[in-house]
């Protein structure tokens, strides 16, 4: 008896110390790897710093230079994934409540172990494949960075640096090369100035592309004057305003534009601009592209991989993400939940950027889950879905509390296409409870204000409706004073 009682201990104490080196070898070979991805990232992305610096002309490097952006991306979305915990349920609140016995049971635990570890499996199997990508990357850019040191550097000025951090936002490397190399063809002649379609998805950034190109160096000294037109106004501007020389004219289409239309605008406005003028047209509606005399300009939507790590870099500004993991997990599920809505995104970031804090970062996190969550339940979409269709979407669980239901409405281009004399709110102030409402209250809510020029501003028109509990409550009220 005493003879199997000791094999038995010591087959299982052999299993036991295999079962621990095991799992140190394999914690070790994850850490190799990521020590590894770290390497290459850093490695890959010196050299897209270094291109965002420079003029790039050459079309089959701006596709390699497409396939460095997306790699890094990827990459560092890999990193953070495995690196930085979900976010857990802020408990500090809860700290007097004890778990019933039924959370701690052996079935709960082998059902979270069993998903730790089909989350462990798939982190490796992401982790292995983006490490096997990246190398095969890395390996074949000797080619880019040696003609990359041909291109003409970039002239930075101070101004530059200061919305260095906002210029990830969009993060249009190769569109922003492809628009500059459009815009400085010298080859168009007089009376035939050369039309630029800039197109793609709904609120990805097409404007701040434009104004960031426009406030190129290279750009403004290249054009003597610089015409920004509306669509609402675009055939009632005098020729008056069109000079002789090199113009750059920039029009903005909120919807599409008839054939007709276009030609009398454009037969007007060329033959007094001067020799290698361009008008570049502006819209989310791909049929505008159809007036274009060069290939567009296409904007795509932001992949999560590349929002989650923008998000990332506008939250934390100067701060290294690496020295705070709570508020890296937060922000990256904070991205999921933005889904890629880019003017929210500019304004949460810019609260998150000022309050640094755990606690203020997971009440943010909590409220846009809400918003979600209400949304799903009411119209059965993402907010980022009902807007892109133009549909009203419901922000309530994003202001501080209070007894109005908030519904933005479809949003206007800029402020002056809404003349009608309504309270004018800013959305990071409903957010930070600093502004409020009152019911049955319309007002216009400025999403957010470019800080390039010409600084448009992004507005929307908002309603305030009762608290369908409130007017219940009202009801009764006045039915037992009668």
């Amino acid at each position: 008896m005493e003879v199997a009682l000791s094999a038995i201990s010591g087959e299982i104490l052999s299993r036991l110390i295999s079962f621990v080196i095991k799992k140190h070898t394999d914690r070790s070979c994850v850490e190799d790897k990521l020590e590894r991805l770290q390497h290459l990232l850093l490695r890959l992305h010196t050299v897209v710093e270094e291109a965002e610096g420079r003029y790039i002309t050459n079309s089959k490097m701006l596709l390699q230079l497409r396939m460095l952006v997306d790699g890094m991306h990827e990459g560092y979305h890999v990193l953070s994934t495995i690196r930085f915990k979900p976010v857990e349920e802020d408990t500090s609140s809860h700290s007097q409540v004890t778990q019933p016995p039924a959370l701690s049971s052996p079935l709960k635990r082998t059902r979270a172990a069993a998903s730790s570890f089909r989350t462990a499996i798939t982190s490796n199997h992401e982790l292995q494949a983006s490490l096997k990508k990246l190398e095969t990357i890395v390996a074949n850019m000797t080619e880019f960075v040696i003609l990359l040191g041909g291109c003409k550097q970039m002239h930075r000025r101070p101004y530059d640096t200061y919305i260095y951090i906002d210029n990830f936002m969009f993060s249009r490397l190769v569109e922003k090369q492809e628009l500059i190399n459009a815009l400085l063809q010298d080859d168009s002649p007089v009376g035939a100035p050369a039309v630029v379609p800039v197109t793609g998805a709904y609120r990805a950034g097409k404007k701040s592309l434009v104004g960031y190109v426009c406030n190129d160096n290279m750009v403004r000294s290249h054009f003597s004057s610089v015409l920004h037109l509306k669509s609402n106004s675009f055939l009632k501007v005098s020729r008056k305003m069109f000079m002789p020389v090199r113009t750059l004219v920039v029009v903005e289409f909120i919807s599409d534009v008839g054939d007709s239309e276009w030609v009398k605008f454009y037969s007007d406005a060329s033959p007094q601009m001067g020799a290698g003028s361009k008008v570049v047209i502006v819209s989310r509606f791909q049929e505008i592209a159809r007036f274009g005399t060069v290939k567009p300009v296409v904007l795509r939507s932001l992949s999560q991989a590349e929002f989650s790590y923008l998000f990332k870099a506008l939250a934390f500004g100067g701060t290294d993400p690496e020295n705070h993991p709570q508020l890296s997990s937060i922000a990256m599920e904070l991205a999921m939940n933005v889904n890629g809505l880019l003017l929210v995104a500019n304004t949460l970031a810019d609260l998150l950027r000022k309050n640094q804090s755990v606690r203020f970062w997971f009440h943010m996190l909590k409220r846009f889950r809400q918003s979600v969550e209400r949304n799903f339940s009411r119209f059965g979409e993402h907010p980022k879905q009902l807007v892109e269709r133009d549909h009203p979407t419901d922000i309530t669980m994003l202001v501080q509390p209070s007894s109005a239901v908030l519904r933005l409405m479809p949003p206007h281009g800029d402020a002056r296409l809404c003349m009608e004399q309504l309270p004018k709110v800013k959305f990071a102030d409903l957010v930070q409870g600093s502004a409020t409402v009152q019911p049955d209250e319309e007002f216009q809510i400025t999403m957010w204000e470019s800080r390039l020029p010409p600084f448009t501003k992004f507005v929307a028109s908002c309603v305030a409706e009762e608290h369908p509990c409130t007017s219940s409550d009202n009801k009764r009220h006045k039915s037992c004073k009668q």
